[in-house]
């Protein structure tokens, strides 16, 4: 299956108004499975990958460069291309009763809201973070929509829903903000799509062009470590070192 969404993202700047710096889209590929070793017959594995590109807010062009208004600096945009991003979950849960997800349902529509503060040593900092500083602080903010009666078709093995997706985090690293005061937010909504071919014609050529493994996602077996847009940009800064 393929989500799609598309957005803004903003900067929070103490003593400044916020100011519109991208448009953004995003798109994940993702299937799930049973786990191999699952205790139960409900364990289940899910393995995705995931893109998010940044755009110009006028003309919705994907930016190979930025111009920084705070520091004067034109610097490479680096895309968010996470892969993997996987987890496993179960409907049995450590107590050995069934998991309870917090759904909210009114008439026939149901919707699942799920905050997710984080709060962890930042990969790029150093071996003194815990003198300096130098934590990753963000949080991630989803809610999920759809139709009960789709949701409970034992008939399908998926079920339709629409996204949102808010994140509020620190300065992008290819941004070179270092420790200047202030944050970033992002604010997208999108859907889970009926095939991968409704993706936006801007999100198929750059897979095309960059990412042709993201047509698909990973192998169900797949053990990787999850990539974040913070590991990724380590991995691409340390492979340009001598």
């Amino acid at each position: 299956m393929t989500y799609y969404w598309k957005g803004v993202a903003y900067s929070r700047v103490p003593g400044e108004p916020d100011r519109l710096l991208f448009r953004v889209e995003g798109m994940n590929v993702r299937h799930c499975g049973p786990l191999a070793n699952a205790k139960s017959k409900v364990d289940f594995r899910l393995v995705t990958r995931e893109i998010l590109l940044y755009e110009d807010p006028v003309s919705g062009e994907v930016l190979k460069t930025w111009s920084n208004p705070w520091t004067g600096k034109t610097v490479e945009v680096m895309q968010v291309a996470n892969d993997p991003v996987n987890g496993n979950y179960s409907v049995v849960g450590r107590d050995g009763k069934p998991t309870n997800l917090p759904f909210e349902v009114i008439g026939k529509q149901w919707w699942l809201s799920t905050p997710v503060p984080l709060f962890y040593t930042n990969p790029l900092g150093g071996n003194y973070q815990q003198y300096v500083g130098g934590t990753y602080h963000a949080t991630e903010l989803f809610n999920f929509f759809g139709d009960i009666g789709d949701l409970n078709n034992r008939k399908r093995d998926t079920a339709e829903s629409a996204v949102s997706w808010q994140r509020l985090s620190s300065w992008l690293p290819w941004m070179e903000m270092g420790d200047r005061a202030g944050m970033l937010y992002f604010h997208t909504a999108g859907r889970k799509l009926d095939k991968w071919d409704d993706l936006s014609a801007t999100m198929k050529a750059e897979i095309d062009r960059n990412y042709p493994e993201y047509r698909n996602p990973p192998p169900l077996d797949d053990q990787r470590p999850n990539e974040t847009s913070w590991t990724y940009f380590k991995k691409k800064i340390d492979a340009r070192k001598p």
